[in-house]
């Protein structure tokens, strides 16, 4: 019995057998990937030239940031699933693989890694850029704070002061010995207040001695009664505490306000992110449909 053999090449059955046990193409991945990331940024690139060909302060027909930030969403989101659909599709076409299972999941693991390329790329870039920036500042610091450093005690030789009468002189500014307050200049009775404040907004005992301290230093700078004085420091404290509530509120607000928007931009990035798999598991099953086709 007379036996063909071809030189040099594998029979058919053998190569389906080899094709059918490969089931995840890498390389096909990586292309769908690479595609993925390009569509991305050319249409990033392009939405990013009509959103500043729209604003126009001189005509005055800038569209709001609201109005702005919502489009610029949509866009997004519409970018983000025709980049993921192509490079889904891109991966399961060149892969070869004729089942519908093995089609999805080249393009999930398309969707899995683009995302992880793209937070990459953003993390890096953006921790790169404020760690630069950082890291000038603290140098530009150090040395400014060494010169200074360096150069103030030669700069008081020169005017001939002595470090010993700098010290007693800060000391005579910072010491209670002020004492009457009638005595003070405005800027220093100003100095005074301020610096009985924070005992005044403790309260106890602390905040009883600091308001009375307050009051001596009124009355004696506005030449008034004790009383009179008394009456004006009561009503600036609680004007200062009705300030003050109104900021904690605001900020309260402000927290509010804030959560609710993080929550909400949280469920729309989900939203967007179930989208772009989907997307590509999409693509990469009409690929193959197109293949059985």
């Amino acid at each position: 019995m007379a036996t063909n053999i071809s030189a040099g090449m594998v029979p058919l059955e053998e190569r389906a057998i080899a094709r059918v046990g490969r089931r995840v193409s890498w390389g096909a991945i990586f292309a769908g990937v690479v595609i993925a990331v390009a569509v991305q940024l050319l249409l990033g690139i392009l939405g990013t030239g009509i959103g500043l060909s729209m604003v126009d302060p001189a005509a005055g027909t800038t569209p709001g940031a609201t109005g702005f930030g919502i489009g610029a969403g949509i866009y997004w989101l519409i970018t983000t699933v025709i980049a993921l659909g192509s490079g889904g599709y891109a991966a399961a076409r060149l892969s070869g693989v004729t089942e519908k299972f093995d089609a999805l999941s080249h393009g999930l693991v398309v969707w899995g890694l683009t995302l992880i390329l793209t937070l990459y790329l953003l993390t890096s870039a953006v921790g790169g850029i404020i760690g630069g920036a950082f890291r000038t500042m603290g140098s530009v610091a150090g040395a400014a704070g060494a010169t200074v450093g360096a150069v103030a005690p030669k700069a008081a030789q020169v005017a001939g002061i002595d470090a010993g009468d700098v010290k007693q002189e800060a000391s005579a500014y910072l010491s209670d010995a002020l004492g009457d307050p009638a005595q003070m200049a405005p800027e220093q009775a100003q100095a005074e207040i301020a610096r009985q404040l924070p005992a005044l907004a403790r309260g106890g005992a602390d905040g009883q001695r600091a308001e009375s301290r307050i009051v001596d230093v009124v009355a004696a700078q506005r030449k008034i009664s004790r009383e009179q004085a008394q009456a004006q420091v009561t009503r600036a404290k609680a004007q200062f505490v009705k300030t003050k509530n109104d900021a904690v509120q605001t900020a309260k607000s402000a927290t509010d306000t804030a959560a609710g928007a993080a929550a909400s931009t949280s469920f729309i990035l989900v939203f967007a992110l179930l989208a772009g798999a989907g997307a590509a598991a999409f693509g990469a099953t009409t690929a193959i449909r197109r293949r059985l086709r």
